[in-house]
């Protein structure tokens, strides 16, 4: 008896195999829709978490950028015997001889004295603001700015009056200049409220008096910190003579710091989270995958009469796994793109709230994509397989 050779199987071209994969999502929508999202809450960890860092870190670089890195503050340390070590008073004056330096102000704590809102409020609530003197072009060598009223002059420095940081008014609850402040004894009229001062947080939590005037209120005339503004080029050279400038015979009481230095660790500590934020964002994306691999594992149970019709018809072994393949992939895929989509409306939104620049992630972009299709295949393996192994027969026996 001659056997009769059985005719190639019909092959599927990507376009036919991508229609067939479809055809099981459309057919259960909402079930594909609560399996994408897994995968999408994911994707958007991932992509949002990181982008929210990038996005922090490209801010605080146009903080740095607009602020400088010119600037060095120099403050007294502590002596051998652990005493509080006190500036020259020649030291502001010292410094501007450096070569390279542009502009020096300083400031000088005023110890004994505190500011209040009232008398009526008690000497020890200082709400950790400092009073200190300042130099006229303080404001200028900080590259600062009013929030209200004007910075103390060669007029108002001799007189009862007071500038406060932006934290210090705040504290003291005080939205404009006009005010009065009680101290060291006195009310004195607030003439101006800085901006913030990034390069200089403790100004910030300070109120500001003239230097003449401070020392009607026992200030020593002694600086605390200097503010120094070099040009860009001979930052390092005046960082390396300017201890022994302000203090010949006692350098080591002198402390120099880069405050632009503190900015720029801040965003370098950004890039520490993206791993965390990572791996926060690969938790979601796997639970995502077990999601999506046990409906698919459920889809194939239910689609029994399906394959055994399919593979009665013709179709090949390898023909059912693409198919259930390209159906959990494309899944994934789904999902992956509504979660780059959702993450990234989330750094828009962040950079628009904070004023910064939009720094896409390009890495957590495309990381999430290309995890995304492989969570997809990697979950239908497994159902794919275990479809592909159906007989005609085993298929269609439960019709």
């Amino acid at each position: 008896m001659t056997k009769v050779p059985l005719p190639d199987p019909a092959r599927l071209r990507g376009t036919d195999l991508v229609n067939v994969g479809l055809d099981g999502l459309r057919g259960r929508p909402m079930r594909a829709a609560l399996s994408a999202i897994g995968i999408a809450i994911g994707v958007a960890a991932m992509v949002g978490l990181v982008g929210v860092s990038t996005v922090s870190k490209a801010g605080l670089m146009a903080q740095i950028k607009q602020l400088g890195t010119d600037m060095l503050t120099v403050s007294a340390g502590a002596t051998l015997t652990g005493q509080t070590a006190v500036l020259p008073e020649t030291a502001e004056g010292m410094v501007t001889r450096i070569p390279g330096v542009a502009k020096v102000s300083a400031v000088g704590a005023v110890t004994n004295a505190t500011v209040r809102r009232t008398d009526h409020i008690e000497p020890t609530n200082t709400n950790g603001i400092a009073v200190q003197a300042a130099r006229t072009d303080l404001l200028e060598s900080l590259s600062g700015s009013m929030q209200s009223g004007v910075f103390l002059n060669a007029a108002t420095s001799k007189y009862p009056a007071v500038v406060l940081g932006s934290v210090a008014a705040k504290r003291l609850g005080i939205d404009q200049a006009g005010s009065h402040v009680y101290i060291a004894g006195r009310y004195l009229l607030v003439v101006g409220i800085t901006n913030g001062l990034p390069l200089a947080p403790e100004i910030e939590r300070s109120a500001l008096l003239g230097w003449s005037y401070a020392t009607e209120l026992g200030f020593d005339g002694h600086a605390t910190s200097l503010y120094e503004r070099s040009t860009e080029g001979s930052v390092q050279s005046v960082r390396n003579v300017i201890r022994e400038t302000v203090n010949p015979e006692h350098p080591e009481e002198v402390q120099v710091s880069r405050p632009s230095d503190a900015l720029t660790a801040e965003a370098a500590a950004n890039n520490a989270f993206n791993a965390l934020f990572f791996g926060l964002g690969a938790v979601a994306l796997l639970a995502g995958g077990v999601g999506v691999a046990n409906i698919m594992v459920i889809s194939v149970l239910e689609r029994r009469q399906e394959i055994g019709l399919r593979r009665s018809l013709g179709a090949t072994r390898g023909q059912i796994r693409m198919q259930f393949l390209t159906e959990s992939v494309t899944l994934s895929a789904l999902g992956g793109t509504a979660g780059v989509l959702l993450g990234l409306v989330g750094c828009m939104v962040f950079a628009a709230v904070k004023g910064w620049p939009l720094a896409l992630p390009a890495q957590a972009i495309i990381g999430g994509a290309v995890a995304s299709v492989l969570i997809g295949a990697v979950a239908g393996v497994y159902p794919a397989r275990r479809a592909a192994r159906l007989t005609p027969s085993e298929a269609l026996a439960t019709i």
